[in-house]
């Protein structure tokens, strides 16, 4: 892989981490992953991409290592208002918007209000309707004890709530999603309020989010993993639908971490998206 250049950057009164990949000058593409995940969701996404794009991969407030919110906040519309205080430091335009999950709601959120900002746009396995099952099995993979002996506890528990990625994938990216305390054990680096049980985990973040959806007007990509339990094929065709000339790619072998299960479908679909674009 070619060597990531980490970035700090501070907006709406926190310091945010973002990991920089390409040349500086090259046409920009922000990238913003899902709940309790980092920036290097998209490792191998932005390696690819980062040829021929400058490609930023956020850490959002709360997770990795940028700062968590002092009053709880993680609604999509301060995210989006996040996203957009930082384009604006970073002196981007107009730039491709990909988000995966939660980030793919706080892009549908971004791009609803900032239609000018957004050359294109990557939805990555979400919709306002999402599958009660996946939620679920996420909200009871996240709400597991929290404090593990050590890292590769953590690595045998995520390998057993998604087995597609490998035990070196999965070390790779936890690497940058836990912290090691003082007494020697692990625990995740991200807010504990993002797993509390009184969130709803995302009830909130879809109301109303219909009405984004139906203000997209930009060239849009709809991306859904083949296997996935969040975003059904019936959801996938309806949002296609409700945004005038979208693609839809359904990207066979993986589940909802669509980029990282099956990171060459994903890279050779944004790529075709991206070609004309």
């Amino acid at each position: 892989m070619a060597t990531a250049r980490d970035g700090r950057i501070q907006a709406r009164g926190l310091n945010f981490h973002y990991v920089e990949w390409g040349a500086a000058l090259a046409p920009p593409v922000v990238c913003l992953h899902g709940i309790t995940q980092t920036a290097h969701s998209w490792d191998e996404v932005a390696d690819d991409l980062g040829r021929d794009h400058r490609v930023l991969c956020l850490d959002q407030r709360g997770h990795g290592d940028s700062d968590w919110a002092s009053d709880g906040d993680y609604s999509r519309q301060t995210q989006a208002a996040d996203v957009a205080a930082i384009s604006e430091a970073l002196a981007l335009d107009r730039f491709v918007l990909m988000g995966m999950s939660m980030g793919g709601i706080n892009s549908i959120t971004f791009t609803a209000l900032h239609a000018q900002k957004v050359r294109a746009l990557v939805i990555v396995d979400v919709s306002p309707e999402i599958q009660a099952k996946g939620v679920e099995n996420i909200r009871n993979f996240i709400q597991q004890e929290d404090v593990l002996p050590s890292f590769d506890a953590f690595v045998e528990r995520a390998h057993a709530f998604n087995p597609r990625r490998s035990l070196e994938n999965i070390r790779s990216r936890l690497r940058h999603n836990l912290k090691q305390l003082p007494d020697g054990r692990w625990t995740w680096k991200y807010d504990p309020a993002l797993r509390s049980p009184n969130r709803g985990f995302q009830a909130s973040a879809l109301t109303n989010l219909w009405d984004d959806v139906n203000r997209i007007r930009c060239p849009t990509l709809i991306i859904k993993g083949g296997e996935s339990d969040i975003l059904s094929a019936d959801s996938a065709r309806k949002m296609q639908t409700a945004i005038p000339g979208s693609h839809l790619a359904e990207i066979p072998g993986a589940g909802h971490s669509v980029m990282g299960d099956n990171p060459a479908a994903f890279i050779k679909a944004t790529r075709a998206f991206l070609s004309d674009r």
